[in-house]
């Protein structure tokens, strides 16, 4: 009874739930690089790097589930591209807790040591990294709640296939810049550990 009275408010209110959840996931990054929360364990440079790995394969994997539910959506394959998107989904609700975890206990790592055009190439791809994953929180909440609140044949009424397109754009090019910024940080050049700063992978 509970569930279905919890479906029946997402369906009649996709925008303000998409709103509260989004102010949710917002107020939890920002509290978490602005203040000094004291919900976080202190992690040692070596935890810090094993989340970055982690966080990492979790982009990486989602990236994969994305590609594939937008070309099961194009081929027809309906369920497989709902559950692609689910399970992209939860793999991003498994990065966050992730990324708070390492950020809140551990702080970030920087990149040193470059010349100034892999300097500037490196915060391009992390500004537009940064900014897409923060326009892509409302849209894909939103087609998400559409998605499970509504059947394939109700779903052509709403605004799923739009929004889903600009939601799985925006997000597959932040998490395939967000990977390319690791492999530079972590694996091509030198970094150096820092407090509480811009989010860098």
């Amino acid at each position: 009874m509970a569930t279905a009275s919890a479906r029946r408010q997402l369906r009649e209110n996709p925008i303000a739930v998409t709103v509260f959840l989004t102010v949710v996931g917002y107020a939890l990054v920002i509290g978490t690089f602005l203040l000094d929360l004291p919900i976080y364990p202190d992690l040692t440079n070596a935890q810090v790097n094993y989340l970055t790995h982690a966080i990492a394969l979790i982009n990486a994997a989602t990236t994969v589930l994305l590609v594939c539910g937008w070309y099961w959506i194009r081929a027809g394959a309906v369920e497989r591209h709902r559950w692609a998107m689910i399970g992209a989904f939860s793999l991003i609700l498994l990065f966050l807790v992730v990324y708070l975890l390492r950020v809140g206990g551990g702080g970030e790592k920087v990149i040193v040591g470059v010349s100034t055009g892999v300097w500037y190439a490196y915060i391009a791809m992390l500004a537009i990294h940064i900014v897409l994953s923060i326009v892509a929180v409302p849209v894909v909440l939103y087609a998400l709640i559409l998605g499970l609140t509504h059947t394939p044949s109700e779903l052509r009424t709403t605004a799923h296939a739009r929004i889903g397109r600009i939601a799985a754009a925006s997000w597959i090019l932040s998490l395939v810049l967000g990977v390319v910024t690791y492999l530079m940080l972590n694996h091509i050049y030198e970094y150096e550990f820092q407090s509480l700063v811009l989010p860098v992978l």
